[in-house]
């Protein structure tokens, strides 16, 4: 176990594409609850994507919609609420945590019924996170991995963590750029959380590779008072 504490800009500078991602801790103060998602893209499908704000939810559209190839892995709603849990993942496993909260079941529960992306040679892993905001902060991550380059198994990874103050804890997709893409490898990455949130929207965001990018939504959540302050950016304009 490491507890080395990285910049999001030392994790990801200079590494040309880490997939999606998802940060979730506490602002330095520890007043606020904080998450980020964000998504890259290398094919014409991937990259023809916007985040949308839909009161507290996020929703991906395409951007252009006579360019959508396959809709199944590239439209769906990452960011959703239930109660005071707030859901964010890299697909429609959203949906699935959703369903499993509302019938009184758990976060893990849900993500043992999933499986990683069926997108061979690459198999993405499904990643998730849960923010619980009701009582004292924590928070889960879990990543759903192939357990070989056939996809034959689902190696499923589950993270439980205790909010502290400055902390936040980053999974991704991917290692970095190749073919077939390596797949994300061992426990979330520590990382700082400023107070900030233009400041750590904007870390996030210029340290992303420039060609690849494509959405990120970052949001802080008030601890006390349960008001919220997000950042939407899009290389497309909505």
């Amino acid at each position: 176990m490491t507890y080395e504490t990285l910049s999001v800009k030392e994790r990801i500078s200079g590494n040309p594409y880490v997939g999606r991602g998802i940060i979730i801790g506490k602002s330095e103060d520890g007043k606020k609850a904080v998450f980020a998602y964000f998504i890259m893209g290398r094919s014409e499908n991937s990259r023809n994507r916007v985040f949308v704000e839909n009161g507290d939810e996020i929703t991906i559209y395409p951007y252009d919609p006579s360019k959508v190839e396959d809709p199944s892995l590239i439209i769906y709603s990452p960011v959703k609420l239930v109660g005071s849990d707030v859901i964010v993942t890299n697909g429609d496993q959203t949906d699935t945590v959703e369903e499993f909260l509302k019938k009184g079941e758990c976060f893990k529960g849900a993500l043992k019924t999933r499986a990683f992306e069926p997108d061979a040679p690459n198999f993405t892993p499904r990643i998730s996170g849960i923010l619980h905001l009701g009582g004292e902060f924590s928070y889960e991550m879990s990543i759903l991995k192939s357990a070989d380059e056939k996809g034959s198994a689902c190696n499923r990874y589950f993270f439980d963590y205790e909010a502290i103050d400055g902390l936040g804890h980053f999974i991704h997709t991917y290692v970095t750029d190749g073919n077939p893409l390596p797949t994300f490898l061992g426990e979330p990455e520590r990382v700082k959380i400023p107070n900030d949130i233009d400041a750590f929207a904007d870390e996030i965001w210029s340290n992303l590779d420039k060609n690849n990018k494509i959405a990120m939504h970052v949001r802080y959540i008030d601890l006390a008072s349960g008001e919220t302050e997000s950042v939407t950016y899009n290389v497309h304009e909505v």
